[in-house]
């Protein structure tokens, strides 16, 4: 493991895909950023937090990289790293306090590399109810909530952000209730967009590219215009 402060921070979002550390809160933060076609390029980055760490989940989770590969689609520039105690980030989980945290570190970086950008925030499972913590003290262009486990956490103490908000939900996730989300979003107002995808899990297994699809559509209509060059 890497000392926090050996860590040489980088000053400049990398001009292609990378992975590198940055420094935490509680030690190093394993990340992994992108770049989009040079023709598709936006004024917009986008951060993307992962699933439960204590049941596996990683910023290598499909889910999560389906949700980075179709936002770069878009032309946004992408970084998503492990929370602490998860692949190679120091620390130990924090049930969703520490965690949020970490992503503000993350943040606080992109902003300093990229300060004319648009922020968006995307999560899932876990990291959706760390994004939509981290939401109410933020500016945002767009959040994506994936598959949010309102039973498990807090969500009826958080409200709806001051920008387009998109939640995905599986109608047959065998972890998060569909009935549960949707109650909970009755309650939020204004009322977030709500997509249900049918015949889907919470690890949308055989879905994938169809839930990059619906991404993609999904946030469309918020995109900034493309770069001139």
């Amino acid at each position: 493991m890497v000392d926090t402060q050996d860590i040489k921070q980088i000053d400049a979002f990398p001009a292609e895909r990378q992975t590198f550390f940055l420094r935490g809160p509680a030690g190093q933060l394993e990340c992994v950023s992108d770049v989009p076609e040079p023709e598709e390029e936006r004024p917009a980055t986008m951060v993307i937090c992962h699933p439960h760490a204590l049941h596996g989940g990683t910023m290598h989770n499909k889910v999560v990289t389906i949700m980075e590969r179709s936002m770069r689609e878009l032309g946004l520039r992408t970084i998503r790293f492990n929370f602490r105690g998860a692949g190679e980030s120091g620390g130990e989980h924090d049930e969703g306090y520490g965690e949020t945290d970490d992503l503000f570190a993350v943040i606080e970086w992109v902003r300093q590399c990229r300060p004319n950008d648009d922020l968006w925030l995307g999560g899932f499972s876990f990291g959706a109810f760390i994004t939509l913590r981290a939401a109410q003290n933020l500016k945002l262009g767009q959040l994506i909530s994936i598959a949010p486990p309102v039973d498990r956490f807090e969500f009826s103490e958080l409200q709806h952000p001051e920008c387009p908000w998109v939640v995905i939900q599986g109608d047959e996730d065998e972890v998060v209730c569909l009935e549960d989300v949707v109650c909970w979003l009755e309650k939020v107002k204004p009322e977030p967009e709500l997509l249900v995808m049918e015949q889907a899990g919470h690890f949308f297994h055989r879905r994938l590219m169809d839930l990059r699809g619906l991404l993609k559509n999904g946030v469309r209509p918020n995109l900034p215009e493309k770069l001139t060059r």
